[in-house]
């Protein structure tokens, strides 16, 4: 019989293990496609003699050997797509300071790292990596006939797109010879990576809100797994479920998948197609730039300056900064926690064809929004399969991994206060 473990695991329960959300964690899903994350209908890789019997475990135990897990040499394939029900094409321009994929010596051109991983955001893609422990990473994404490759080699990183021929690097501070792992460049938080960063923030919003059981077992990758299954004891969440496959011998998760509470398509769904722990070769994460590459150094670029000569960051890097923000209010908690924006001079949405917003930002918006009124006066709801906000006519922002009701429920709540 496959384990299945219907014991449910609280906060407490997982404490050791999870750490606590910050308020910002329910916005920045917007931006980086519920990843929280970011967040994918991948076929799993099932082997055709059936699940595999393995030996019962519970979910705590589950849990444990998740954050035991201390491989860190590893070569694979694995695919990624993800299914907000959202545009990111035209989205893209407000996610990343230059638009994603304009290229350019001001954003680092066409192989710079934020604009390339943030097309992980939309769509289905195929990717390979490697790592041989923290010195040594890379992440290469396969298209039909070009590659996008990011290496991270003992202090260096060099970005390398194919189609462009062009090479993007960048430096540890103490340089080549002397640069540490811990300094060295690191790729943009909140793009996707691999199933066990999924799985990790996943995780991080288990409590005692939260149902965790073990779910029988699969084949992944050819690799015998566990399925640990998350889901909300709330009603109102979008998030219908989140299933972890974890490999029965290491703790490594293999796939991760992010269902919706409306059905269809999982979100986001992220798994190994091949995957082996052994070290992989040295010449893995070697790079020589190719003859004739235009190459973009890190310290000669001056990113995203804004009229103040601030250097500016991607919206995901704005929204995780608002945690302790003056105008931040957190209502509810658990999966339908909402959080409450009172935005700078409490104004809402310019009104259409007032030349305060393009014309193409317009299009955005009314393809997504959704006209609500109730105690609070009016406001727009604007949708994704995983993540809505409301904006009301006084400028007051409420968002959250939620139902349209849920978040008119809390404005309205707010207005009787």
């Amino acid at each position: 019989m496959a384990p299945n473990d219907s014991a449910e695991t609280t906060g407490e329960a997982t404490g050791t293990v999870v750490g606590r959300r910050k308020a910002a964690r329910y916005i920045v899903p917007v931006a980086v496609a519920g990843v929280a994350a970011a967040t994918i209908g991948l076929v799993p890789a099932l082997a055709n003699s059936g699940d595999p019997d393995l030996p019962k475990i519970s979910a705590q135990e589950l849990i444990e050997k998740i954050a035991a897990s201390d491989e860190e040499q590893l070569a694979g394939t694995f695919k990624i797509s993800t299914d907000l029900g959202l545009p990111l094409d035209g989205l893209a321009g407000s996610l990343v300071p230059g638009g994603a994929g304009k290229g350019g010596d001001k954003d680092g051109g066409a192989a710079a790292p934020q604009d390339k991983l943030m097309e992980l955001t939309s769509g289905t893609h195929t990717l390979r990596v490697a790592a041989d422990g923290p010195e040594r990473q890379k992440l290469s994404i396969l298209g039909d006939a070009s590659e996008y490759s990011l290496i991270h080699n003992q202090g260096e990183v060099w970005a390398y797109d194919s189609t462009s021929d062009e090479v993007y690097h960048a430096e540890a501070p103490e340089g080549r010879d002397g640069g540490s792992a811990d300094k060295a460049p690191k790729a943009p938080k909140g793009a996707p990576a691999t199933p066990k960063d999924f799985a990790e923030q996943a995780l991080a919003a288990a409590g005692d809100t939260t149902s965790v059981t073990v779910d029988g077992t699969a084949q992944v990758a050819g690799r015998d797994a566990y399925q640990l299954l998350i889901k909300p004891k709330q009603s109102g969440s979008t998030i219908g479920s989140v299933r972890i496959a974890v490999d029965a011998e290491n703790g490594v998760p293999l796939k991760f998948t992010l269902s919706a509470a409306s059905g269809g398509k999982a979100v986001v769904d992220a798994g190994f197609t091949k995957v082996d722990f052994s070290k992989p070769a040295a010449s893995t994460f070697a790079f020589t730039p190719p003859k004739g590459a235009k190459v973009t150094e890190a310290d000669e670029l001056e990113t995203g300056k804004d009229e103040h000569g601030a250097a500016q960051k991607a919206l995901p890097g704005q929204l995780a900064e608002l945690d302790g923000f003056e105008g931040l209010n957190v209502i509810g908690k658990g999966w339908t926690s909402i959080a409450e924006i009172k935005t700078p001079g409490g104004k809402g949405l310019p009104a259409a064809g007032s030349g305060d917003v393009p014309a193409e930002a317009q299009g955005f918006l009314d393809a997504l929004g959704d006209k609500v009124t109730g105690k609070f006066g009016s406001g727009t709801v604007f949708k994704t399969r995983l993540v809505n906000a409301l904006l009301t006519d006084d400028g007051s922002v409420y968002v959250g991994a939620v139902t349209k009701d849920a978040l008119v429920l809390a404005a309205d709540d707010a207005a009787a206060k």
